[in-house]
């Protein structure tokens, strides 16, 4: 069965020029794939959300063991992993560009093969991750909680290699719809479940984890399901032992960058939060943090969609050589991404003296939120914007420049900025949001100037030549 966007590669190039009808059918490709991708991230990230509801009636310490055990769970482990598999947008989706199908399961199975090792020492990390958070200055009784609870959701970082892979494996084909199918049905897997576990056993927190484990691994069942009988995978699910293993230098020398881009952002925020502990009024200042990162979290679902759109469109049209159908991939993600935050800014301001009323019934707290919805409006446009520019360089292969400019944004301007602001110039909270809020802003207009930059006939020719020569390697090998 032929894709309905395969087909798409068969135009000649001067009609994927920047026109009308050029930029109305490109805007459709990224809509097509945007859409289902932000309901799959939403789906998975309601795993952690039902088991913190669940969790949260058992009472204050197994909520606060969860909040903890998971925080810590995704700094030194889930966050690693996904990072990782984004060497796939890359070269998956430029080995689907130029037609090179089996190279996409060749890829997809050495990121498994690759990944899965390195969970060991995390799981090791999680063993013993009670004693660590002790040693940070966490409280004892918490600390023993989240233990507990990292040490039952090790099924769940074992699958998760092999679903981010898999997910990364459809996405660059633009087979979005198996994804949100088996997202949606891991979600109401994992609610009847969570509630057995949690309530009708003695597991409590730990029946939460499993259940998050069961999940997931339901979860990747149905992809490889999907995988091993859908005439539109069959092309490029073949499997030879020896290409996967030569395809591993390579896959890493994308993978490691691409963790360290995300890592390094993701590691900011939670930085974040561990200052405004620090300050006289943390309680105040800690919850109010907490639910703009809330905010901004769920809003990150939808320039997250259309960054994978970006992602897979850039890198399909990059290995199929070409650069024009590129540049206005590039163009029509950026106008939406620039589009979609002003909207949901506007509704911000416009409602920020009843908006925290949603999360809590003080005064101090609802107030509080107000005075920093400005901040948080323009956090929103320029995450939107970086997150689009992103997949932008995942799909072209920038990941390495991506992880120098997550560093320089964030540990050298957005961190310091904060600090300085928020315990020098007195400004609390605000400081600290207005110190990230800095760096997203020298993440997202320094990926823009590269972007901007960029000669995509150059990117083109090399993903082309990249791909020519693993194919003259591969064949060098065989003979």
């Amino acid at each position: 069965m032929e894709h309905p966007l395969l087909s798409r590669r068969n135009f000649e190039e001067e009609k994927r020029k920047i026109t009308w009808s050029g930029f109305t059918a490109e805007l459709k490709a990224v809509s097509y794939m945007a859409v289902p991708m932000v309901a799959v991230s939403v789906s998975q990230y309601l795993l952690q959300v039902i088991s913190v509801i669940m969790v949260g009636h058992l009472g204050e310490l197994p909520l606060s063991g969860i909040a903890l055990g998971f925080s810590f769970a995704n700094v030194t482990g889930f966050s690693f992993i996904f990072g990782i598999s984004g060497a796939l947008e890359t070269l998956c989706g430029q080995a689907y560009g130029a037609q090179q199908y089996q190279k996409i399961g060749t890829y997809t199975y050495c990121s498994i093969l690759s990944l899965l090792p390195v969970c060991l020492p995390i799981c090791f990390c999680w063993i013993f991750m009670d004693k660590l958070l002790v040693l940070l200055g966490q409280n004892p009784e918490i600390a023993v909680e989240a233990g507990r609870y990292a040490i039952w959701l090790i099924p769940a970082l074992l699958a998760y290699p092999i679903l981010q892979s898999l997910i990364r494996y459809l996405q660059c084909q633009s087979l979005v719809l198996p994804m949100f199918m088996s997202s949606f049905a891991a979600v109401l897997l994992h609610i009847p479940l969570c509630w057995v576990l949690t309530y009708k056993t003695n597991m409590g927190m730990t029946g939460a984890a499993l259940s998050t484990g069961v999940a997931l691994w339901f979860n990747v069942l149905l992809l490889v399901i999907y995988m091993r009988y859908s005439s539109a995978c069959e092309k490029s699910r073949a499997f030879v032992f020896k290409d996967v293993l030569s395809c591993v230098k390579v896959f890493f020398s994308y993978g490691v960058p691409s963790a360290v881009m995300v890592c390094l952002e993701w590691w900011s925020f939670e930085l974040l939060i561990l200052l405004s502990g620090l300050l006289p009024d943390s309680m105040l200042e800690t919850s109010v943090l907490s639910i703009c990162m809330t905010i901004t979290a769920l809003h990150f679902f939808v320039p997250y969609g259309i960054s994978a759109a970006a992602s897979t469109r850039v890198s399909n049209e990059l290995g199929a050589g070409n650069p024009e159908a590129a540049r206005l991939a590039v163009i029509v993600a950026t106008i939406i991404g620039l589009i979609e935050p002003i909207i949901v800014a506007i509704v911000l301001f416009s409602w920020r003296h009843v908006f925290g009323y949603i999360f809590s019934n003080e005064e101090a707290v609802v107030n509080y939120i107000a005075e920093i919805v400005p901040l948080l409006c323009i956090s929103v446009f320029m995450d939107s914007l970086q997150a689009v520019l992103s997949g932008v360089a995942r799909g072209t292969g920038w990941q390495h420049i991506g992880a120098y400019v997550n560093l320089g944004a964030y540990y050298l301007v957005g961190i310091p900025v904060a600090a300085l602001l928020c315990f020098v110039a007195n400004l609390r909270g605000k400081g600290l949001w207005t110190g990230i809020v800095s760096g997203t802003t020298v993440q997202a207009l320094v990926l823009a100037l590269v972007t901007g930059s960029t000669n995509w006939h150059k990117q083109a020719s090399n993903a082309r030549k990249r791909m020519l020569e693993e194919r003259i390697a591969a064949n060098n090998g065989a003979a």
